[in-house]
């Protein structure tokens, strides 16, 4: 955990830059804690006889604790991390008396509060080789720990890397359940539990959302033509014109075929409508190659936005969908707002 004024900068390790992007594929930086975590660092404090014990991750300039047991902190500087010592080697570092080693003797982690005499710290490392932070054990009072112990202590930061690696494949199959396959848009279901919770929010909060229907002009066309493997490949070209033309992190679903929804939250039906006309026009200028030369598309787009009365996402989305069909019926190609 804490540690040394002189602890090393992202420069001193050719490969920093890497196991920073490393920590950053876990995505555990700044979340909740989570039982599998705190139950390590109990089972750490207990068999280690130590009153602190915590799961410590090295960011770019700090510490920060996943899991901590007797310290009340979040996080520290990195500056004055003994993990940022620890993570430089594969082995289980230990400093039975802070006070007299001098890489640590005036840390202000043993000057002061916690008062740090003893730290034991083994790598979380990945299976990749990255060492992402440390399971450590700290304690005001000096002593060291055998073979016996430094063994255990490094089979318990093993199962940290375990629990993470689990909670990563989770986290990946949890997503791949929520996305389309050929996109990699939200399915139906995710983006209508998505929306529904936004509604929610927005709605509580009075600010405003509208909703785009988008529906591909003439695709049985495409298909019957050209084929599906020419029909998916449009799909995709309008998912991504979708994802170029709107803002990062716009919330896009596919909700079957070639029926597409888009939340925007913070705009009324001015702004939904100029948003809907751009993508129109990028629309326009995309194509995909095709046996004769480029194949092009346009789509029509229904544009629903919040009203007073609305009490759910579903009567919101159905009015897009009443305009997107009074687009159709208008000749396609265009915008229609209900």
């Amino acid at each position: 955990m804490p540690s040394s004024s002189q602890a090393p900068t992202s420069s001193a390790r050719p490969d920093e830059a890497e196991r920073l992007a490393a920590l950053r594929r876990y995505a555990i930086l700044d979340t909740p804690p989570e039982p599998a975590f705190d139950r390590i660092v109990r089972l750490a404090s207990h068999l280690l006889g130590a009153p602190i014990s915590l799961v410590s991750l090295i960011d770019e300039s700090r510490q920060w604790f996943k899991a901590r047991q007797g310290l009340e902190v979040s996080q520290t500087p990195r500056s004055i991390a003994f993990c940022a010592h620890a993570i430089l080697g594969d082995d289980v570092l230990v400093v039975p008396d802070a006070r007299a080693d001098r890489r640590f003797a005036d840390n202000p982690l043993v000057t002061g509060a916690p008062n740090i005499r003893f730290y034991a710290g083994a790598p979380l490392r990945t299976p990749e080789g990255h060492r992402l932070g440390t399971l450590c054990v700290l304690d005001r009072r000096p002593h060291t720990l055998d073979d016996e112990k430094r063994a255990l202590l490094a089979d318990l930061s093993a199962l940290v890397v375990d629990a993470l690696e689990l909670r990563r494949v989770n986290q990946v199959l949890g997503d791949m359940a929520m996305r389309d396959g050929l996109t990699g848009a939200l399915n139906r279901r995710a983006f209508l539990m998505q929306a529904e919770r936004l509604f929610s929010s927005i709605r509580a909060q009075q600010r405003r959302l509208s909703v785009l229907m988008l529906d591909i002009d003439h695709f049985k066309r495409v298909n019957d033509t050209w084929g599906h493997a020419i029909g998916d490949r449009v799909i995709v070209a309008l998912t991504l014109v979708l994802r170029a033309t709107l803002r990062k992190g716009t919330v896009i679903g596919r909700l079957g075929g070639e029926e597409f929804a888009v939340l925007l939250p913070e705009a009324d039906a001015q702004r939904a409508i100029q948003a809907a006309e751009r993508l129109l026009v990028a629309i326009g200028g995309a194509s995909v190659p095709g046996p004769n030369g480029p194949v092009r598309f346009t789509a029509s787009i229904g544009i629903g936005s919040l009203a007073p009365e609305d009490t759910d996402f579903g009567t919101l989305l159905q009015r897009a969908d009443r305009a997107l069909y009074s687009a159709k019926q208008a000749g396609r190609n265009r915008v229609a707002v209900m």
